[in-house]
């Protein structure tokens, strides 16, 4: 584990002895949004940077539900461990005076392959939330994801985005209440369909039982409008209990066929690992997979999504993208996705950290960082293209 890694852990184990929401304590915390504590973002030069500085912007119940992974967190460690154990192989004496990093998906040209995954809630960042994520996906050039989970209305991020918007979804069990949400978003303007497919119930989640995670009761969930929740308040199921009314434990490849029947928008697959899996997918009229451990925060000791990606890739033998989510944190870890045969990358929590700590700008800065350190591990390895990027790359 990196230093700043086992800072940040020592640091939040501290914060969780002292908070309110403690399991010793019934106090309820408010969202605290320190904005008079101002910030310099010239003064935050990574990714990491932004990890460390967000928790003096948001509340310690919001700061442990995001850094929270599944169980013992063994996986969220090998989401950047792998990163790390990978060597570069560069090159020399090439001519690097141009470095393109536009590249084609799902139909449409895209200046850099960082897309910002779906995330839930970020309200409990910023108190715009996703409109303040969206200005600052506007800002960097880049695609936003909206979360089935989040707390602003599809109508309102489209409106709002002048680049294009996925709908990440979480299939319910009612059928005509999913075909709705599809229906709507598709209505609103969103370009692809990301469908959840690795959530039939919700992992082990200790972090946010010990911090007893609970949204305020003021936030809305403007995509479930109409839902009938069994707790309004969290998405978690009831003690004793595994089965949450959020999501659909009978989810097959049938229902995947289903959706795929009506969609007018490219659908894609998210949370495959297994490359058994990303074969069934080929035949089930998906446009995409994107290999994903969903951020570590479901089942602990899978494999990083890096480990997991280079099977997949094998098996889809290049009948649809193959996207990547889970510990990308340097540009040196997109270009070794993209190396293992990624068409692009998702990031989720480094762009929320930058949401917290300084809204849209936080963002776009974020994204930026990400953007440049590509372009010069691009340069430094003598590629000058994303088609020039392979596994020779890699020691």
């Amino acid at each position: 584990m990196a230093d700043s890694e086992m800072e940040l852990k020592n640091r939040t184990s501290d914060k969780l002895k002292d908070s309110p929401d403690s399991p010793d304590c019934e106090q309820s915390e408010p969202l605290d949004f320190k904005r008079s504590e101002r910030i310099d973002l010239s003064t935050l030069v990574s990714l990491s940077d932004f990890e460390l500085a967000v928790k003096d912007f948001i509340s310690p119940m919001a700061y442990e539900y995001l850094l929270a992974g599944a169980s013992d967190e063994v996986t969220l460690g090998w989401n950047r461990q792998s990163f790390n154990n990978l060597r570069l192989r560069p090159r020399v004496l090439i001519d690097v005076s141009e470095i393109d990093t536009n590249v084609r998906l799902l139909g449409e040209r895209l200046p850099f392959p960082i897309l910002l995954a779906p995330c839930a809630y970020q309200r409990l960042f910023h108190e715009e939330g996703e409109l303040a994520t969206v200005r600052g996906a506007n800002q960097a050039k880049a695609i936003f994801t909206l979360s089935t989970m989040g707390t602003t209305s599809v109508e309102a991020v489209v409106q709002e985005a002048t680049n294009a918007v996925w709908f990440q979804l979480y299939v319910q069990r009612d059928k005509a209440f999913t075909k709705s949400i599809i229906q709507r978003v598709e209505d609103a303007g969103v370009k692809a369909l990301m469908i959840t497919v690795d959530t039939p119930v919700i992992g082990t989640r200790n972090r946010e039982t010990r911090i007893k995670f609970q949204l305020p009761s003021e936030f809305e969930r403007p995509q479930l409008s109409g839902f009938k929740w069994d707790d309004s308040t969290t998405h978690r199921p009831r003690d004793g209990e595994i089965y949450s009314s959020l999501f659909d434990p009978k989810l097959n490849w049938k229902d995947v066929e289903w959706m795929c029947s009506f969609a007018r928008v490219p659908v894609l697959l998210k949370g495959i690992l297994n490359p058994d899996d990303a074969a069934i997918a080929c035949d089930s009229g998906v446009a995409g997979v994107i290999v994903s451990n969903h951020g570590a925060r479901n089942l602990d000791t899978v494999p990083a999504a890096i480990d997991a990606l280079p099977e997949v890739v094998e098996r889809i033998a290049g009948r649809m993208p193959v996207l990547m989510d889970g510990g990308v944190r340097r540009g040196t870890d997109v270009l070794k996705a993209i190396a293992f045969g990624a068409d692009a990358v998702f990031i989720g929590r480094p762009y929320l950290y930058g949401l917290g700590v300084a809204g849209a700008a936080g963002v776009a800065r974020v994204i930026n960082i990400l953007r440049n350190e590509f372009e010069m591990a691009m340069a430094l390895t003598g590629c000058t293209s994303i088609e020039k990027i392979g596994k020779t790359v890699i020691w």
